[in-house]
């Protein structure tokens, strides 16, 4: 078979940008436009799961295909010395920057949020002794690189408890006052709590740390590509998320934001070599994916992230006033208002065991959404994005009031 052409590459990257228009016009409420075309879902599936894993658009697909391509056709040339491909990836790190408020060169690209922390946590002077305040909300990946360090050096590591009832910000922000420690070094929390979806009062928490000169350290994982992130707004010193969640970019990627003046205080063996995403320090990175990630990111950036946060949480409240109807479910996330995100999670009856109720929503209604992990409550989580509407938010809801009535 003849092998494609670089004109073809290029068509087919143009042909992709073409993909991308669906899924912008379907943040209006009055377009006819499904944008469930631009995505591969099996026929029939209501995919209510984002906050585990987006589903990436066939126009960054195309995006990452057309890379691959190019790359095969003569990889030392695309990839070293500045070669197109690498070249690329450069500028896709700048897309990402932008989404994210902050300049490429403070900006490391990863393979996933946690990938991200073990980079961050990894690269810090931190001595036996030193003291590090997580919340007990945290994912396993934004604490196994703090209780790992625990493990081989010694730092004390201490958790906040968070409940889902705690909406208080300012109460929020008193209790990780008064944890703090003379050899308090880090704050490492959740932009979006991953149990419940509670909007975590960053800036709040990030002026603190500053204040009394530790350093903030915040897990993106459940925010970026479904809020407006600015870190420098947010005043954090480090910022890890992930490009497969809510960015609906390629599976494998991730980021890490290192405020500048954190440099005499996070030294990633990455940054070693400078920040370019191929280099002696990093070794030779997946081109295809970072294109693709900043494909994706470059994608959020034209969709408006204001928008995207008003449509989801119009989905989200709808899913919260529908679970609270629904006899035997208690709703474990915020009413309507401030502190809500797109995540909305409900406890289920004792009797009802999560992850059986959760495979009888695939298996009998072909409705996807996350069991909530046992250590926090039994129950489910719905987290819808913009390749949802308002039918697939009532499937959700039949599906679970008859799987409860059995």
């Amino acid at each position: 078979m003849e092998e494609p052409s670089v004109d073809r590459t290029r068509r087919a990257l143009l042909g992709a940008i073409g993909l991308a228009i669906p899924t912008q016009m379907a943040l209006t409420a009055d377009t006819a436009v499904d944008p469930r075309p631009e995505y591969g879902f099996t026929p029939g599936l209501t995919y209510l799961n984002t906050a585990s894993l987006g589903p990436t658009p066939l126009s960054v697909r195309a995006r990452m295909d057309a890379a691959w391509v190019e790359l095969e056709q003569n990889p030392v040339f695309e990839t070293y010395n500045d070669g197109p491909l690498h070249l690329q990836s450069d500028q896709a790190r700048e897309q990402v920057a932008a989404l994210l408020g902050c300049r490429s060169t403070e900006l490391l690209v990863t393979r996933s949020t946690t990938d991200a922390m073990n980079v961050l946590a990894s690269g810090m002077r931190l001595d036996a002794g030193d003291h590090v305040l997580l919340t007990d909300q945290e994912h396993e990946g934004g604490t196994y690189c703090w209780t790992n360090l625990a493990r081989r050096r010694g730092i004390i590591v201490e958790t906040i408890p968070i409940a889902p009832e705690d909406r208080d910000p300012d109460a929020i922000v008193a209790r990780f006052a008064r944890a703090i420690r003379p050899r308090t070094r880090v704050v490492s929390i959740s932009h979006v709590i991953s149990a419940t979806g509670y909007l975590m009062p960053i800036p709040q928490i990030a002026a603190l740390a500053r204040e009394i000169g530790i350093l903030c350290a915040v897990d993106g994982a459940q925010a970026l590509g479904q809020i407006p992130v600015d870190v420098k707004a947010l005043g954090c010193h480090a910022y890890a998320a992930p490009g497969h969640k809510w960015l609906m970019g390629p599976k494998g990627t991730g980021m890490l934001y290192l405020a500048p003046e954190t440099r005499d205080r996070i030294e990633p063996v990455q940054l070693e070599d400078g920040h370019r995403f191929i280099s002696n320090s990093t070794g030779v990175g997946c081109l295809p994916l970072c294109i693709g990630l900043g494909a994706a990111a470059g994608a959020a950036r034209k969709r408006g992230m204001a928008s995207v946060q008003s449509r989801t949480l119009a989905l989200r409240n709808q899913a919260y006033e529908g679970l609270a109807r629904i006899p035997g479910l208690r709703l474990a996330s915020v009413p309507p208002g401030p502190g809500a995100t797109a995540l909305v999670a409900a406890h289920l009856p004792d009797a009802v065991e999560s992850s059986a109720f959760r495979a009888a929503l695939r298996t009998n209604h072909q409705v996807i959404v996350k069991m909530a992990e046992k250590r926090w409550f039994n129950g489910i989580r719905l987290s819808p994005h913009i390749f949802n509407d308002e039918e697939d938010v009532d499937r959700a809801l039949r599906a679970i009031r008859q799987e409860l009535a059995r």
